[in-house]
């Protein structure tokens, strides 16, 4: 079932998304060559504990972290360990709020040192931009995803076929599923009220992932490099409303 976010819970998720961004870019800040991923986690619980907020993915169940950390062929899920960033790493960092309620969740990919990478990742922040704009009343799901696909398959890389954005509000996960490929016009009509989880999970080689032994973290299985990027938004009568940036 999706449900329809009233004007005011939008509003709650605009404060949780506040959180969510400053948290963000706390973490983006530390992803420095010789800081652990741990440490990174750490910093993120204590900010959002201290912003009157609770991170999200510690609700999720087994899960004792308040961010997922990947580190180059990580995809997504990576749990946040004593790995010390490397210079030339590709660090992406996933993380939600849930605050008064509801949940907020972003996640973005920084380079560590170095700029080899900068058109892989600027394809991913692109992608997010494009899909963003087509959420807008009127339009289809399908609409959405065909704008993420082709933001990412027109540079030469692959989207996910099998890790997806979703719906969010109460729940962290709620539906719609979003996958980043698909056909303009088709799927689920888009109205006033819903939030989604704009996600784009994409690599530079094969769609293919494997499942390593910790139990949690994806990786791309041709070991390429994996890039992430994330915003929650709301579909209003004035268009797109971006919570988390």
């Amino acid at each position: 079932m999706i449900t329809i976010k009233t004007p005011n819970e939008i509003e709650i998720m605009k404060k949780g998304g506040n959180i969510s961004k400053n948290a963000l870019n706390l973490a983006l800040n530390m992803a420095k060559e010789g800081t652990t991923l741990s440490e990174i986690d750490n910093a993120v619980d204590d900010f959002i504990v201290n912003h009157k907020a609770f991170p999200s993915f510690k609700k999720v169940p087994g899960y004792h972290h308040a961010t997922c950390i990947n580190v180059n062929e990580g995809l997504v899920h990576g749990i946040p360990n004593k790995y010390k960033i490397k210079h030339g790493d590709l660090v992406k960092v996933d993380l939600g709020v849930y605050y008064d309620g509801f949940h907020t969740d972003t996640s973005a990919t920084v380079e560590v040192g170095t700029n080899n990478e900068g058109k892989f990742i600027q394809a991913g922040k692109d992608c997010v931009e494009n899909a963003i704009a087509a959420c807008i009343i009127g339009n289809k799901l399908g609409d959405v995803s065909f704008e993420m696909q082709k933001a990412i398959e027109s540079k030469g890389y692959t989207v996910s076929r099998s890790l997806v954005g979703h719906g969010i509000g109460k729940d962290l996960h709620e539906e719609p599923l979003i996958p980043p490929y698909g056909k303009k016009g088709t799927g689920l009509l888009l109205k006033e009220g819903m939030v989604f989880a704009i996600e784009i999970i994409y690599q530079k080689g094969s769609h293919q992932i494997k499942s390593l032994e910790d139990g949690w973290t994806l990786a791309t299985k041709d070991g390429s490099l994996a890039g992430l990027h994330e915003h929650t938004v709301a579909i209003t009568k004035e268009g797109p409303v971006v919570l988390t940036k």
